[in-house]
């Protein structure tokens, strides 16, 4: 599998920033230029080398003021996105396609003909995909292709980090820039340029990173999400400590922030209405840029997932099967409050399932995914529902059965793995009516409980599970 690496530009000066911006504009012109002749119906089953030989033959190439090797490099990435739009909506045809009552050979035709993309010729299709294909135009004006074999980079002595060289607009005059790595990047380059540091996009192969060369653990464990840590184990750990506050304090600043900017957004629009154009423009251009916004969010989103990589690979330390429940679903239940809202937004679940996909592939585990349905809910060792409060999970029947609610839910989720009752895809009312069931037969078989003992028979019934496992 192949992974993105970004390396970044390190003290580079502002003459070679400017002539880099200005490339990348002038390749900008190119992208809108393919997506405005190339993004429509006109454009299926076009080769971007018929393109090439075509501005070549025309003239058009000239007019573009960058090296061939910029501008066919700009064309062939265009025409990937192109072809990436389309068969983004092929998906959809397709579905509309399998729930046609249609002959099974007909079907057959339609799929064929969508795939070798020879549906412009047959009024269903082109009818199908004209409503879920919908026109797009180029906004990217930042970004540099190079390719592989026009890649360059050296060391300086006395210093182990890599500069890279590339081409410049005039022919024989490369752009040298800084990086702070020192790994080469290598292949195809994607150069991104965003206030005054230009990324450099890289694919590696998985097998190399650092992460894939360390072993797994050999247990089986399960794992809950949370909010002020990444993840907690069935054994009571926590993976990520700190994950929250990071979260909610780049939240209230966002809160804040955008606060002033709407405060701003709102004088400069009452100047333009009362004619003070320039004083609106000064608004917009000195207050209200993206450029420090954008750097800002990229740095913190880079420590989210520095902090989630890291809780993963701990976990992964120790086990060689990871049970955690489906984080692609959407959560959803009581409002909780504007504030508590907002920094439950923050929550980057996908980055979440990602690095655990990630990390099982490269180190060899197995990930598991079960329903995690009540999880936080129910007393370990018993179906039975417990009351939470905040993230304490207090057993109903007292005798001070106390336990975290995210440990609660790890020993459920590895509980829940093999359930054959309970699936992936189980309603959840489903599921409370399964572990209400479970409560009874398990009631019903217990003996009578002494009211003069004032015990337990719920937290018991945890200990000898607990002791079972090897937790207690």
């Amino acid at each position: 599998m192949k992974v993105t690496r970004i390396a970044y530009s390190r003290n580079l000066n502002a003459h070679k920033y400017a002539e880099l911006e200005e490339q990348a504009r002038r390749l900008g012109r190119v992208r809108s230029l393919v997506w405005d002749k190339h993004g429509s119906i006109a454009g299926v089953g076009v080769r971007d080398r018929t393109i090439r030989d075509q501005w070549l033959k025309d003239g058009t190439a000239e007019q573009f003021g960058v090296t061939a090797n910029a501008w066919k490099e700009t064309l062939r990435d265009a025409m990937g996105d192109i072809q990436a739009h389309r068969d983004a909506a092929k998906v959809e045809v397709r579905r509309n396609i399998h729930r046609r009552n249609l002959p099974n050979d007909e079907r057959k035709r339609l799929y064929t003909a969508l795939k070798y993309d020879k549906w412009a010729d047959n009024p269903l299709l082109r009818r199908l995909m004209r409503k879920s294909l919908r026109r797009g135009h180029n906004h990217t004006h930042n970004q540099i292709v190079v390719r592989s074999d026009l890649v360059s980079t050296f060391r300086r002595e006395g210093d182990d980090r890599v500069w890279l060289k590339v081409a410049g607009l005039k022919p024989r005059q490369p752009v040298i820039i800084p990086l702070n790595t020192t790994v080469a990047p290598r292949g195809t380059l994607r150069l991104i340029l965003r206030g005054g540091v230009v990324e450099v996009h890289y694919t590696v192969d998985d097998s190399e990173l650092k992460s894939a060369q360390r072993p797994c653990g050999t247990r089986k464990l399960g794992v809950d999400k949370g909010y002020t840590e990444v993840l907690t184990d069935s054994d009571g750990r926590h993976h990520g400590t700190g994950f929250g506050a990071i979260l909610s304090a780049h939240s209230d600043k966002l809160k804040e922030r955008n606060a002033r900017r709407a405060k701003l957004r709102s004088i400069a629009n009452n100047a333009a209405a009362k004619g003070d154009h320039a004083k609106a423009e000064r608004i917009h251009r000195h207050n209200l840029g993206t450029v420090k916004r954008t750097r800002q969010d990229r740095a913190v989103k880079t420590v989210i997932r520095d902090v989630v990589y890291t809780a993963v690979n701990r976990v992964a330390d120790d086990a060689a099967v990871i049970v955690a429940e489906d984080l692609t679903r959407a959560i959803r239940g009581k409002s909780k409050g504007r504030n508590m809202n907002r920094r439950l937004a923050m929550w980057t679940k996908g980055v979440i399932a990602q690095a655990l996909e990630d990390a099982s592939e490269r180190r060899g585990s197995s990930l598991r995914l079960v329903n995690a349905a009540y999880t936080s809910q129910v007393i370990p060792g018993t179906s039975t529902l417990g009351r939470r409060v905040g993230d304490r999970l207090h057993c109903p029947h007292g005798g001070g059965v106390v336990w975290h609610a995210d440990h609660a839910a790890a020993v459920n989720i590895l509980k829940r793995d093999g359930d054959t009752e309970i699936s992936l895809y189980t309603p959840h009312t489903r599921v409370k009516q399964l572990l209400q069931e479970r409560d009874d037969r398990q009631r019903l078989r217990l003996p009578s409980q002494d009211s003069s003992s004032g015990g337990c028979r719920c937290g018991e019934r945890i200990v000898s599970a607990l002791t079972t496992c090897g937790q207690g």
